[in-house]
């Protein structure tokens, strides 16, 4: 469907919210079957949302051959079996929209990947320092504001399921550190605004795909206070998740990488016995110039995760490491400016 019509979609819904109380319908499809994820299967993965741009601009990817070889099917030469989309309600261009993420999520699906799906909850970033809601939402009372979260989730899930895409996991908000959608959502400000819309996500994710893994996702995986503050609100606000999904960027920590993941570990193991909960790496990067560091760093924290119990350190996701030449700026890639994959991304292939 094209962004006009979905943002028609969405100004009908806020309209009758506005002038009704009468609860909105809830899109009721039949659920697809999908298959059971065995336990065992340890995912490596890698968020390649930026690949369509980068295409667009007349980026290339390349194998460690020197060969020009579409993104998705690189992944998977790397060693990866999933790959992460982005979902961004309204951008001010069609990059990590609706059109743009069901191209991609068609493409994963082709090469043989599964999907996590990322609903950042905003027509751009989302992040621990900003959370900013949709334009079209900006207005709305929190009653309509998780009216637009659950028709949003529902609608972006429907029109994938009628691509033929059964995500994997569906993720609800972006490192919400601090919460979503602020400041309505802001965690330090109201727990139980914040609790009500993963809550509103949850469900509404699991009406479209009852058996995709819900996860709520916080930066900082080595910060066990955090992610404490954060799943005990949650949990005290009788919030239901199935997966736990963690950033861990080394640079932004004291100690290197060593200390990170060691940090990272404690946090897990805690997280899994405190929530009985499994726990996703969802973004990983360190500077593309250092890939024999970045190299170890990703056998480590592989090592670390399979020894975690029960299986409960279910996998990883390196971010954007197509992304070379400086691409907006980013720099923990792991490409090297002629278009190939560094070394950095051995550890996938074992």
């Amino acid at each position: 469907m094209k962004f006009t019509a979905y943002i028609l979609f969405l100004t009908s819904i806020l309209l009758l919210a506005c002038k009704t109380s009468i609860e909105k319908p809830i899109i009721d499809p039949i659920p697809p079957v999908i298959p059971t994820v065995s336990d065992t299967t340890f995912i490596k993965g890698a968020d390649i949302s930026w690949v369509s741009e980068m295409e667009s601009k007349g980026i290339k990817f390349y194998n460690k051959n020197g060969v020009a070889t579409d993104c998705f099917a690189l992944m998977k030469e790397m060693g990866m079996n999933a790959i992460r989309i982005r979902v961004w309600v309204n951008p001010v261009d069609k990059w990590n929209g609706l059109e743009d993420v069901i191209s991609k999520c068609v493409r994963a699906k082709n090469a043989g990947l599964k999907l996590l799906i990322d609903f950042h909850y905003s027509d751009t970033w989302a992040d621990p320092g900003k959370q900013t809601k949709p334009a079209a939402w900006s207005t709305a009372s929190f009653p309509v504001l998780k009216d637009s979260l659950k028709n949003h989730t529902q609608f972006v899930l429907t029109q994938l399921k009628n691509a033929g895409i059964n995500p994997t996991w569906i993720q609800i908000g972006n490192e919400t550190d601090n919460g979503l959608l602020w400041p309505d959502g802001k965690a330090s400000v109201n727990m139980q605004n914040f609790a009500q819309l993963i809550s509103t996500g949850y469900e509404a994710s699991k009406s479209i795909f009852p058996n995709a893994k819900v996860m709520v996702h916080v930066s900082n995986g080595w910060n066990n206070s955090l992610f404490r503050w954060i799943f005990d609100g949650l949990k005290s606000n009788g919030v239901k998740w199935d997966m736990i999904g963690m950033s861990l960027y080394p640079s932004y920590t004291v100690g290197g990488w060593q200390s990170a993941n060691n940090l990272c570990l404690q946090n897990i193991n805690d997280m899994v016995t405190r929530y009985s909960t499994p726990i996703m790496i969802a973004e990983i990067g360190m500077p593309w110039d250092n890939a024999n560091e970045t190299n170890l760093f990703i056998q480590d924290l592989i090592t670390k995760l399979k020894s975690v119990s029960n299986n409960n350190g279910l996998g990883v996701f390196y971010w954007e490491p197509e992304s070379y030449n400086n691409w907006q700026g980013y720099t923990l890639g792991a490409f090297d400016n002629s278009g190939k994959p560094t070394s950095a991304l051995d550890p996938f292939l074992k």
